[in-house]
C-alpha cells in the first residue's frame, strides 16, 4: 500500500519542491461565466429595443392610417350607398308654405306700396276677381265675420251697424258701378248721387267733384278673399295694398296685414241690395 504523501503547503511552493499547475489560466471559468451573462445581457437588450422599435412603428402607422369612413382633406370620398330610400318631396324636406302676401301693386310710385300680387293664386293672398257686370247692380254689403251686420250710412260716413227698419235699409244699400278711375273696379254710389271714396282713410260719402283725386278715392278693385270662400276684398287704387276693413265698427282704409283678424275683417260679401 503506497504511503500517502501529505501535499505540501501551495503558500510556498519552492520553498518545499511544489511548483504551480500553469496549464491554465487562473480564473478561466469565472471569466467565461462572466462573458456569457455579458453577452446575454447584451443580447437581450438588443432585442428588446427591436422589440420596442417595431411596436412604436406599427403604432405610428395605424395613426396614420386614415378610418375607413373617414374623409382625408384633399381628397374625394365618396359614401357608400346603403339600402335606406331618401326621403319622399323634394330634397327630402317639405317645402316651407310661403306668407300670403298683398295683392297687387298698380303704381310704384304711390306711398307705401304693398307687396306685389301672388302670380299662383295660392290661399292666402287676394288675387283678382272677374271683371264687374257692365249693367247698374244694386248691393249690400255684408261683414264676413259679423255676417247681421251692414255697411251703413250715418252722418255721411260709412259703419258696420245692423239692420234696423227700412231706412236703415235703404241706408245699406249702394249702387254698384264700373269704377270712375279703372272701369275693371267698382264705384259705390248712394241713392241721392253721391260716391263712397276714403278720406284721410275713412269711407264715407261725397259728391263727385270731377277731380283725378276723387275719381281715384272712390275705385276700388275685387280681390278674392284668402279668409272665406267667395268674399272679396276691396283694394284702393290710389293706395295699392290698401284695403277696405272695419275697425270698431267703422269702415276704413288699412294697408294689408298677414294677420287672420285683419282677413277677417276685410272680407265682404256683395249681396243683394237690402232695399
Amino acid at each position: 500500500m503506497p504511503e500517502n504523501k501529505s501535499r505540501p503547503p501551495q503558500g510556498q511552493p519552492w520553498e518545499n519542491g511544489w511548483a504551480p499547475d500553469t496549464s491554465r489560466a487562473p480564473g478561466t471559468r469565472r471569466l467565461w461565466l462572466a462573458g456569457g451573462m455579458a453577452m446575454a445581457t447584451v443580447i437581450a437588450c438588443v432585442t428588446a429595443i427591436a422589440i420596442s422599435e417595431r411596436e412604436s412603428d406599427g403604432d405610428s402607422v395605424t395613426a396614420s392610417t386614415p378610418a375607413a369612413d373617414s374623409t382625408v382633406p384633399g381628397l374625394i370620398s365618396f359614401a357608400t350607398p346603403s339600402g335606406t330610400a331618401p326621403p319622399t318631396g323634394k330634397s327630402g324636406l317639405s317645402p316651407e308654405r310661403p306668407a300670403p302676401e298683398a295683392p297687387h301693386e298698380q303704381n310704384a310710385s304711390k306711398p307705401e306700396p304693398a307687396p306685389s300680387e301672388s302670380r299662383s293664386g295660392a290661399a292666402g293672398s287676394p288675387t283678382k276677381s272677374p271683371k264687374p257686370p257692365a249693367t247698374t247692380t244694386w248691393r249690400s254689403v255684408r261683414s264676413v265675420n259679423y255676417p247681421d251686420r251692414y255697411w251703413h250710412m250715418s252722418d255721411g260716413r260709412v259703419g258696420l251697424d245692423q239692420v234696423r227698419g227700412s231706412e236703415s235699409r235703404e241706408d245699406s244699400t249702394f249702387k254698384q258701378v264700373k269704377g270712375l278711375a279703372d272701369s275693371s273696379c267698382y264705384s259705390f254710389a248712394t241713392r241721392d248721387g253721391q260716391y263712397l271714396r276714403h278720406r284721410n282713410f275713412v269711407l264715407r260719402a261725397e259728391r263727385n267733384d270731377g277731380s283725378a283725386l276723387f275719381t281715384q278715392d272712390a275705385t276700388f278693385c275685387p280681390r278674392a278673399s284668402a279668409y272665406s270662400s267667395g268674399a272679396t276684398m276691396l283694394e284702393s287704387v290710389n293706395y295699392p295694398g290698401y284695403f277696405l276693413r272695419h275697425r270698431n265698427f267703422v269702415v276704413r282704409l288699412e294697408r294689408y296685414d298677414h294677420s287672420s283678424l285683419y282677413l277677417a275683417d276685410s272680407s265682404f260679401r256683395l249681396v243683394d241690395g237690402l232695399a
